[in-house]
C-alpha cells in the first residue's frame, strides 16, 4: 500500500469531517466516489481505465 504524506493542516481538516469510528481511508473512498458521480474526473480528462 502506498504511503501519503498529509500535512498537519489537511490531517485537521480531514479530522473536521470524519465520524468518531471513520478512518482516513474511508473518508477519503467518500470523498472519492463523491468527486466521480459529479463527473469531475471525466470532465478534466482523467480515465477510470
Amino acid at each position: 500500500m502506498p504511503e501519503i504524506e498529509l500535512s498537519d493542516e489537511l490531517v485537521r481538516r480531514l479530522d473536521s469531517h470524519r465520524e468518531a469510528d471513520e478512518t482516513y481511508e474511508d473518508l477519503i473512498s467518500e470523498l472519492v466516489s463523491m468527486y466521480e458521480s459529479e463527473g469531475r474526473f471525466l470532465q478534466e480528462g482523467y480515465s477510470e481505465d
